[in-house]
């Protein structure tokens, strides 16, 4: 069993980034700037904003942080999207999800210029991934595809098993695993709460994205000898003995599922880091277009 390590693949990417930031610097063209909304005070979305904004630092980013109470209104929300799309300065706007409950966040991402969604959650940029054409894919399953080409996965002819369906991770994941590109070009299952005798689909499976959000979901008795695993999963649990009184559980078993795979990812320390990596490159793409 290996690590897939998102540290160190992260860590490469941010490299490669700051020394084109360095060259684009050095030549006076603009340098990529990064514009993230804060809505409210929720634990997980600031430790999310503020690993953004360190990384931004890190490859020599411009980074704005802009924060809003929990009470604003949608309205003034969505003003406040519509300056940043009509800055020229902005090249990528990522508005910190999940946000309150009387907000919507279709409108929302509905109203990010999508050549300035970075995320790459617009419909315009979903539909273009889906026609295989260039566009912003979505951070976290672009960080899948990062972390898989720096470990040299093997993925042609693979069959892989995506668990989980959501518009963020589990659908655009599906798309890319079974794109002509490399990676990609697996036989892909999605599965999800629906999903009759899923162990069954799991055992067939070479590959398995586990991205339902259910901690310790995927057991060892899901999982075949010599699989490759990417766990996308990432709850916080309750553990009195921790000063945080948390911890961090996947959606796989690690303890019990690790020793079957051929390479599997950690939680944390997997997924996480490569997501930021993403966003980075697709602000970075964002940017050189309009040098």
């Amino acid at each position: 069993m290996k690590i897939l390590d998102g540290k160190i693949a992260s860590q490469a990417i941010k490299d490669e980034l700051r020394i084109d930031v360095a060259q684009l610097s050095a030549e006076g063209k603009k340098i990529p700037h990064l514009a993230a909304v804060l809505v409210g005070n929720n634990g997980a979305s600031e430790t999310y904003v503020a690993a953004k904004v360190k990384a931004c630092e890190e490859v020599g980013f411009i980074s704005t942080l802009i924060r809003f109470e929990e009470s604003i209104s949608e309205a003034k929300l969505l003003t406040k999207i519509n300056e940043l799309n009509n800055d020229p300065d902005v090249d990528g706007i990522l508005v910190q999800l999940p946000l309150p409950k009387h907000i919507s966040d279709e409108e929302v991402i509905n109203t990010i210029d999508p050549d300035k969604d970075v995320d790459g959650f617009h419909p315009v940029n979903i539909g273009r991934l889906m026609q295989g054409l260039s566009t912003y894919i979505p951070a976290t399953p672009y960080g899948i595809m990062l972390l898989l080409e720096h470990y040299k996965i093997e993925t042609a002819g693979k069959h892989a098993v995506v668990i989980g369906r959501s518009n963020i991770v589990g659908r655009p994941m599906s798309v890319l695993l079974s794109s002509n590109t490399n990676p990609g070009n697996c036989t892909v299952t999605i599965c999800h709460s629906k999903t009759k005798n899923l162990n069954d689909y799991c055992l067939q499976a070479d590959i398995i994205i586990a991205a339902l959000g259910k901690p310790e979901f995927v057991k060892a008795d899901m999982v075949k000898e010599g699989t490759v695993i990417v766990d996308v999963g990432i709850t916080r649990v309750p553990d009195n003995t921790r000063k945080s009184g948390f911890k961090l559980k996947g959606d796989v078993a690690f303890e019990e599922v690790a020793p079957k795979c051929s390479w599997i990812t950690p939680v944390p320390g997997g997924v996480g880091p490569m997501t930021i990596a993403a966003l980075m490159k697709n602000t970075y793409n964002s940017c050189i277009t309009k040098n």
